[in-house]
């Protein structure tokens, strides 16, 4: 399988860049093909200008980052490897998401209904690794907002029996070494499996 993974923390010797290297390691002995795009050391710019933003809808526009379009549409599955950050994903990565999931790569919005028609139906698995300061119970009361955003909004453009690996580290702001130690065995066993 062709696995996109996206990585977003701005601190190299992060938790999560030891997420990110255990999530490729682990795809690649499993046999996967992978592509790592890594948004901070990239220098990917997240912020939509004034232009981008009017053309947006219009059809035959080019894409303003035909690089990621492209591999959004090599991939078959993909993984988001990030920190949650005030219940929600970095500015960073929800940048990516508006900048490159455009219409007529990711979606079509029909002209008359509105209606949206997924266009990334290729994409049979998803993933998810995070990690959270707040406890599970707080993140579940206040709703999850970024696990939804890929899990329900980004999920309903995929596969209709798109396959979805969901894993946070809770409570993170008090881990300990060995609650990570056993988070990365977790994700290096879910990711062998994916």
């Amino acid at each position: 399988m062709r696995v996109l993974v996206i990585y977003s923390h701005p601190v190299p010797e992060s938790f999560c860049a030891a997420l990110r290297d255990t999530v490729m390691a682990a795809l690649g002995e499993a046999g996967h093909e992978t592509r790592l795009l890594d948004l901070y050391d990239m220098g990917f710019d997240p912020v939509m200008g004034c232009d981008e933003r009017r053309t947006y809808n219009d059809d035959g526009n080019p894409h303003p980052l035909p690089d990621h379009a492209e591999h959004l549409k090599w991939a078959d599955a993909m993984v988001f490897v990030y920190p949650t950050w005030w219940y929600g994903l970095p500015a960073m990565l929800k940048g990516w998401l508006d900048r490159v999931w455009t219409p007529e790569i990711t979606f079509d919005i029909a002209k008359d209904t509105g209606r949206i028609s997924p266009k990334m139906t290729h994409i049979r698995k998803l993933g998810i690794v995070t990690t959270c300061g707040a406890p599970k119970w707080w993140s579940h009361m206040v709703g999850h907002p970024g696990r939804r955003t890929l899990s329900r909004g980004m999920r309903a453009l995929f596969h209709k029996r798109c396959k979805t690996v969901f894993m946070a580290h809770y409570l993170m702001d008090v881990s300990t070494p060995q609650s990570r130690a056993a988070f990365l065995a977790r994700v290096r066993d879910k990711m062998l499996a994916f």
